[in-house]
Parts: C-alpha cells; structure tokens; sequence
C-alpha cells in the first residue's frame, strides 16, 4: 500500500465547511442593504483564506472554498445555467434526523428555455481559491447535470421548449462539457461532480416519487450515468474527476435511506470518474457489500466520519470500518473522508468549527497510519 499524490487522496474531504459567524453576519448585512457586493466579497475572500488555512493545518492535500461563496451546495450553479429560472413558490423537502423531521423549502425551479452555458461558473471564485492555496491541490465542487434534473424531473421542464427530452440532454451536457473546459483551461485539476441523484434512487420511496412525476425511475440512474459521462467526454487531460453521493445534509438531517445495492453495478462499472465519495457512516448507507462491483483502477473516498454530529470517532472503529471494506475491495483502492460536507447550505451542520476541524485532523492521521 501507498499514499496517493493524485485525486481522490487518502484522506480527503467532501467540500463544504462550516461559515464562520463574521460570514453569516456580512450575508445578512448584505441582504439588508448595510453592506455592498464589494464589501461582501472583502469578507468572503478573508474567510476562505482562514478555511484554506485550516485545511492545510490539518495536513489535507485538497483544499476549497468551503462554498462559502455559495447559499447551497447546488442551486447557485444551476441557476446560473442559461433557460434555468426560478419559479414562484417554494419546493417542500422533508428531512428527518433523530428528534424528528424539519423541511427545506428551496425556490422551485423551471427550464423555460434552452440550456446554454453563457459563461463559465464559479471561474473567478476558483481563480481565488487558487491563489491563496499553498500546500494542497484546489478542488472545485459543482453539482452533477442529474441534479438539473432531479429537483422537478420532466414535470419542471417545459414542453414547449423541450418536447424532446433528448434535445434537453444535449443541451445540458453540452454546456456541462464547456464548463469543465473552461474551468481546466483556468488550471484546475481536481473537479468533483456531487449528485445525490444516485444514491436517493436507492430508496424505493424516492423511486416512488420519480415516477409519479413522469419518469422511468426504474431506469433513471443509467439515463444519468450515461449523461454524467457526455459531459465529461472531453474533460482535459491530467484533471481527475470524482462524484460524491449522499443521502441529504441539511441542518444535520438527511432524506433518504438504503445501500447502494440498486445502483452499484452500473455505477462503479459505467460512470467515467476516477473515484466515488460516498457515505457509509451510519445504518441507513448498508453494507459495504456493493464494493464487489468496484473494478481495478477504481477508487472508492470512504465516509465513514459523520458531519452530522461532533463526537469523534475513534481510530479503532475507523481502522475497523476500513478493514470490513477491504473484503470486498482491495484496501488500495480505498481512501478516506467525512460522508459528507459539513455544511452543504449556509446554515450548517450541528457541530462547533473545533469539532469540524478535530474530525479532518483525524481523517489525515487513520489515513497515515493505514496506507502510510
């Protein structure tokens, strides 16, 4: 076994982290009109460039912006895609975590017009981010086209525009394929395309929800496999690609349940990304039996620290957890990382920004005793 110098790393991270409070004080400022567009850009540059350093310190060699630019890990992308609008009203999302169930009301959205990438997203942020970063690689996190799709299905795409659901996957993935040209022509060699779809559509109940809006569920991971790889047909060469897939993070909540079972063997044996972050950090992610169908060359991030809570764990149950996967994959192709962000919208997960920093420390020193 051996360290890793290239993405995924043998201890990595998800992407987004906990905004400190200075953050959330200028968001509001701003919103409020106390404060302008530069101002707040001050702030944020001044809180990624703390949120770098406490990667590095931790001994990780990715590094991001925490998303700290972002509201949601998702919607600020795809709302800046081109035929993408919000529409009134709000979306309903039910979390459930152990006191209970909260919901998340998104704006609801519409594609009322052809998909275009009219310039390309987050390049500004990245170019910051790479700017400040001394001792690791950036990483730059974007939602998968999936979730383009998944948030209202066929339902949310108008039919006068697209009557054909094939002319609305070119689109898409045409200006996902600009996208991450234009973010490697700006030097980026670590993309992650994080996509919930494919670890929801394990729950019969999300399956459920799918086609009662109109789509083949059954199917539906296999149509987004095979879009994901569209638009990474022409993705630069030295840029590693991975996607992460998780099962809801919001306020320490998640939404759906079930192994990776229903998606495995399509997933790690179709879908063209160099390694998988993936959640394994509690009851509701299965067994690790899945990992069979990861082929040679494959490389699997596992979760098993939880962003949901701020006990650490224990290097033992890690160490542990990492040899139960070896059963079904070779411990080489392994790695390790938190199972998700630790705060994939602005309000954040249950836990201190100590406890935060404690689990990536963790993360790096199992990683370094495991594979060395």
């Amino acid at each position: 076994m051996s360290d890793r110098t290239t993405p995924p790393f043998r201890a990595d991270h998800v992407g987004s982290l906990l905004r400190p409070q200075t953050l959330l004080q200028a968001r509001a400022d701003f919103a409020e009109g106390r404060i302008d567009a530069d101002a707040l850009r001050e702030i944020e540059d001044e809180a990624i460039r703390d949120v770098v350093a406490l990667q590095q310190d931790a001994g990780l060699k990715s590094a991001t912006a925490g998303e700290f630019r972002r509201a949601s890990w998702h919607m600020d992308f795809i709302y800046q895609l081109g035929g993408i609008s919000k529409s009134p009203g709000n979306l309903t999302v039910k979390f459930h975590n152990a006191e209970g169930d909260i919901e998340f009301t998104p704006a609801a959205m519409h594609i009322d017009g052809k998909v275009t990438l009219e310039q390309p997203i987050f390049a500004r942020d990245f170019e910051f981010l790479q700017s400040v970063v001394t001792d690791a690689t950036p990483k730059l996190t974007i939602p998968s086209p999936s979730m383009v799709h998944y948030r209202g299905g066929r339902a949310a795409i108008e039919q006068s525009v697209y009557p054909d659901m094939d002319r609305f996957w070119d689109d898409l993935t045409t200006a996902y394929a600009d996208q991450v040209q234009a973010i490697g022509e700006l030097g980026c060699t670590y993309l992650q395309f994080d996509d919930t779809s494919l670890a929801y559509l394990n729950d019969p109940n999300q399956r459920a929800e799918m086609a009662a809006k109109g789509d083949d569920a059954e199917h539906l991971h296999e149509s987004y496999i095979r879009h994901i790889n569209e638009a990474l047909a022409k993705r630069p060469d030295g840029m590693a690609i991975t996607t992460h897939m998780c099962r809801g993070n919001f306020r320490s909540s998640w939404v759906a349940e079930g192994g990776y079972d229903f998606v495995a063997e399509a997933l790690f044996n179709e879908l063209a990304v160099d390694g998988f972050f993936m959640e394994w950090d509690d009851a509701r992610s299965g067994s690790f039996e899945p990992l069979r169908f990861v082929p040679k060359g494959k490389i699997v991030v596992l979760g098993l620290v939880t962003t949901k809570t701020g006990e650490l764990e224990t290097k033992d149950f890690l160490k542990r957890r990492i040899e139960e996967a070896s059963e079904h994959v070779d411990v080489d192709q392994l790695c390790l990382s938190p199972q998700c962000g630790f705060s994939s919208t602005v309000e954040g997960n249950a836990l201190s920004v100590e406890q935060q920093a404690a689990k990536l420390r963790l993360i790096v020193e199992v990683a370094e005793e495991v594979w060395g």
